[in-house]
């Protein structure tokens, strides 16, 4: 499915639903989160307008339009709308073009085969990578050093030709700074990853996913052997 395609759109890969729908990179499971599927924006301009306006809602450092303009998360996104029409036609060195420039300037990694949908909120934007057969549903936020990535080359090029290597974000999700989500895995809607949150496995919509917090020593304590082994351990899954 394209977002920016005026004909009728294709249907939206899903890792599965509750109700035991077949998923693109693996058999049926009846226990699967649900993720409602990004819409499909007929007109470019429409989403480009919606993502300005996004940036003025939720991000209380800017003042109005003129200065959303100016945000470099919505140069990174504005690029990719561009470019994901550009893949879906056939047109994929110059899509790719088109993202290299948007990561030099912005920061902003976007493969142009990702589907966004609609008012998608990149706060920030350093260091955010989506991969290419990942879906991000409508109104989701995400922050800085977000990565919705696969799990890799030695696992993923073993996948028959058109699965699904990256996860399907569902509308409503926020993704806190330095969270990870890996693989073809589900985020269900309006469930919030942590910040330094590592996740690859599906999550329930509404759900909250929370990474171990610092642990502080008061002056004069000794640390406790297996407290920081535990601390360390939980901490070395954010990568």
């Amino acid at each position: 499915m394209s977002l920016l395609s005026p004909t009728k759109p294709e249907p939206i890969p899903a890792s599965g639903t509750a109700s035991g729908t077949a998923s693109p990179g693996g058999p049926a499971t009846a226990d699967a989160p649900d993720a409602t599927p990004a819409s499909p924006t007929p007109r470019l301009l429409a989403a480009l307008r919606e993502d300005l306006h996004v940036v003025v809602a939720r991000d209380p450092s800017v003042r109005g339009a003129k200065e959303a303009v100016l945000h470099p998360a919505l140069t990174a996104l504005w690029a990719h709308r561009v470019a994901h029409r550009m893949h879906r036609r056939g047109l994929r060195i110059p899509a790719r073009l088109l993202a290299r420039w948007a990561r030099r300037v912005t920061a902003v990694e976007i493969h142009p085969g990702a589907v966004l949908g609609r008012r998608v909120f990149i706060d920030h934007g350093a260091g955010v990578v989506i991969g290419e057969t990942a879906v991000v549903g409508d109104d989701v936020t995400m922050y800085h050093q977000v990565t919705l990535g696969a799990v890799g080359w030695w696992s993923d090029n073993k996948r028959p030709e058109g699965d699904r290597r990256h996860p399907v974000v569902g509308s409503g999700v926020v993704l806190g700074a330095n969270s990870t989500v890996l693989g073809p895995v589900t985020v269900g809607d309006r469930a919030v990853i942590g910040a330094q949150a590592l996740v690859n496995k599906d999550v329930p919509g509404g759900a909250r996913v929370l990474a171990p917090t610092a642990v502080i020593k008061e002056p004069g304590r000794r640390p406790e052997l297996m407290e920081d082994v535990f601390t360390i351990i939980a901490s070395a899954g954010s990568w």
